[in-house]
């Protein structure tokens, strides 16, 4: 009884696979690059046509992934898409071309999240709470001099000098940029966090730098 249960277990099994791989070799052309195209997009190093054949469970010739491949890419050039199908490393990916690497950095570049140190996250978040301050403001409440950190958050345009104080002096008033609000993903001021998530951000950072 078990053996008979056995061979209908795996009699079973073998029309499963057989019946997978008939569905898959009857796929359309564009069904099959459409497929491959999604498998490139998602991935973050070059394919290899064996990988790309095991997507199909190995039904699809390996002659016939590199045909659809091509195809594709012709397809990206005849309609000037952005990105192309190279062939590199033993394997397929999906790039951008050359022409657009200069929009590219400049997109990742203003994307790219200062990194500060507490006592400039400290500083900061002097500035963006009680601004406009002076320098010799922002000192009174860290107990420390800080020309050094505040030259710094304004190379790194998070801090601008909005105006002068209108006292004996006219001390520089320093104000927080649209760059800061863009860099802490805020709408405006009124989106500025807590104290208590100030605070957070102040002992993630030390942690972040400690473990460097």
């Amino acid at each position: 009884m078990d053996s008979e249960k056995k061979n209908f277990e795996d009699d079973s099994l073998i029309e499963k696979d057989e019946a997978q791989q008939t569905d898959q070799a009857d796929l359309s052309e564009s069904e099959i690059q459409a497929i491959l195209e999604a498998v490139l997009f998602t991935a973050s190093e070059p394919i290899s046509v064996s990988q790309l054949r095991s997507v199909f469970d190995r039904a699809i010739s390996g002659h016939a992934i590199r045909a659809q491949l091509r195809e594709l890419g012709q397809f990206y050039d005849q309609h000037q898409r952005s990105f192309q199908i190279l062939e590199i490393a033993n394997g397929f990916q999906i790039c951008t071309r050359p022409d657009y690497a200069a929009w590219i950095e400049k997109f990742h570049t203003r994307q790219v999240r200062v990194k500060l140190t507490p006592s400039a996250l400290e500083t900061l978040a002097i500035v963006a709470y009680k601004q406009p301050v002076t320098r010799l403001e922002i000192e009174e409440i860290r107990g420390v001099n800080s020309d050094s950190v505040l030259n710094s958050l304004i190379e790194k345009g998070l801090v601008r000098i909005s105006g002068r104080k209108q006292e004996a002096g006219r001390a520089l008033l320093f104000s927080s940029s649209n760059q800061f609000l863009e860099q802490f993903g805020l709408k405006n001021l009124s989106d500025l966090p807590s104290v208590e998530e100030i605070q957070e951000i102040l002992d993630q950072s030390e942690s972040d730098l400690n473990n460097d």
